[in-house]
């Protein structure tokens, strides 16, 4: 299976948390006692439904078809006091950069972004109160007890937005996957039509001096992603989790540089106004096509408030200038 059949970055999943248990209106008897006082415990809690982080895991493949996920219910108390046990919590691990939603409001409950980190999903009902603790002067043995809390089940959206030090944005054929083919060891899939990359691939980048940074090659944008258009809005979400956007306009588009790299812009700022403000490089792809005069051309054209560098892939040319291009964004924007 190929890394993008695998690639599953949005489940709908149906959390049934655990009931509490019911508190117990024991009331203590022994061969010394023929009529003693309260000492019914408290029902114990229903199970959570638990999100956690783990940075081993890139796709949330293994919970694409476990549509139902049901917690265990709290047990009863027991006599002597004896708090029931807690029900068995569900714990579902997702990868870093997972969002939790409301499926029907489509609010946001929460994020996980640290390995490790827990959050609660569905919360567990309460276990009901023992008889013990309603005894009063008025009423030395209450033969009652509460409850306990009845479980919640709804409906949530797990989605992934993709962390990764560098995004890579550019309209199909750009030239995307070849660079992280050639600079990574992922093996994102090339051909020469739009939309080949229908999931974003995830490449390590080997720098000076054995550092790396994490690349994202996003499938490519089109004019009206923003609008939804396309495979628009489940693409531009990747985008707003990477430190430094790297765009690619290839040397043979049609259009000047300045006109492509504002139309990417354009479309970035129509779906999130924020991701303007992320340091940005650009990189000429397939500048092997361009000989010495029309490279001087070009270099004319380019728009002059972000830092650019000429590329080809192919021809491994001008990549160590762009990883340090790159790597000086890094780290003045962590």
């Amino acid at each position: 299976m190929s890394q993008g059949s695998n690639f599953v970055d949005y489940v709908k999943i149906c959390c049934r948390s655990g009931h509490g248990g019911s508190g117990s209106a024991h009331l203590h008897r022994d061969k010394h006692t023929a009529k003693g006082g309260p000492d019914g415990g408290d029902g114990g809690r229903g199970g959570h439904v638990i999100v956690k982080g783990n940075a081993q895991l890139w796709t949330m493949l293994h919970l694409k078809f476990r549509k139902h996920v049901i917690a265990g219910d709290g047990e009863s108390g027991g006599s002597s006091l004896k708090t029931g046990k807690t029900g068995r919590d569900e714990i579902l691990e997702v990868p870093l950069g997972t969002i939790a939603r409301d499926a029907e409001t489509g609010e946001i409950v929460f994020e996980i972004t640290q390995d490790g980190e827990t959050k609660i999903l569905t919360e567990g009902g309460r276990g009901g109160l023992g008889n013990w603790h309603f005894k009063s002067s008025t009423n030395q043995t209450p033969r009652f007890a509460q409850p306990g809390e009845g479980g919640k089940e709804v409906w949530n959206i797990l989605e992934l937005k993709l962390l990764a030090d560098v995004g890579l944005v550019g309209f199909p054929n750009a030239g995307k996957s070849t660079l992280l083919s050639v600079v990574s060891a992922a093996k994102p899939e090339i051909a020469d039509y739009a939309f080949t990359t229908i999931v974003p691939n995830l490449g390590i980048v080997a720098y000076r001096d054995n550092k790396s940074f994490v690349m994202a090659d996003i499938p490519g944008i089109i004019e009206g992603a923003s609008k939804g258009k396309g495979l628009g809005f489940r693409f531009l979400r990747h985008i707003e989790r990477n430190s430094v956007l790297l765009f690619m306009i290839p040397a043979d588009t049609n259009r000047t540089l300045k006109q492509e790299y504002d139309i990417l812009l354009n479309e970035l700022e129509e779906y999130n106004p924020e991701l303007i403000h992320k340091p940005r490089v650009l990189a000429i792809t397939k500048s092997d096509l361009l000989d010495d005069e029309l490279l001087a051309e070009m270099k004319l054209e380019l728009p002059a408030d972000i830092p650019a560098t000429f590329i080809s892939s192919i021809a491994q040319k001008g990549l160590l200038e762009l990883k340090d291009l790159l790597w000086k964004e890094i780290n003045r924007s962590v």
